[in-house]
């Protein structure tokens, strides 16, 4: 049996929603990316992809996860992009002061193990050593797998979370 919403725990959000929903302006804005965009970043709250790209809402796609890596699922998700949704060029963008940079894989199992008795190693957080590193390696391998094809142009920058100014990379 599904549980009840949570109520109080969302008031906040829900009325947020309904000041929202009164001067909402996207109805009938179709699915694909209007400017061809998809930016794979970092899930961190002081992001907005669209607005760092100078975007809104409808043009471009935004696939975000810890560390803005290029995972399993953002592949799976930009093949569907690349083929259904109007993507044609891809932006990889971590950011700088990203926790995913801060610490190495046993570290971050060790700590949330000791502050809150956890044991979190069957998941691979996929911490960087290196930004500049990591970046090219999910530039590349997005260029690289056999199901993107080769005419969608891929890129990689680094968001600087203190300046808002993106910083290309060369891959």
């Amino acid at each position: 049996m599904p549980e009840k919403f949570p109520d109080v725990d969302f008031a906040d959000v829900l009325k947020a929603n309904a000041e929202f929903s009164k001067s909402f302006t996207f109805a009938g804005q179709p699915g694909r990316a209007g400017r061809g965009l998809a930016i794979v970043t970092c899930m961190d709250s002081r992001i907005s992809p669209l607005a760092v790209v100078g975007m809104q809402a409808g043009d471009a796609k935004i696939l975000r996860n810890a560390g803005a890596r290029v995972t399993e699922d953002v592949l799976r998700t930009l093949v569907l992009a690349t083929y259904l949704l109007g993507v044609d060029r891809i932006l990889v963008m971590p950011h700088t002061d990203c926790r995913m940079a801060q610490a190495q894989e046993p570290e971050i199992h060790a700590t949330i193990a000791e502050q809150y008795g956890v044991d979190t190693r069957s998941l691979e957080f996929r911490t960087v050593v290196d930004q500049r590193a990591a970046l090219i390696t999910d530039v590349t391998r997005i260029r690289s797998f056999p199901l993107i094809p080769s005419t969608v142009a891929v890129a990689g920058a680094i968001y600087d979370v203190r300046t808002g100014s993106l910083d290309p990379v060369d891959c």
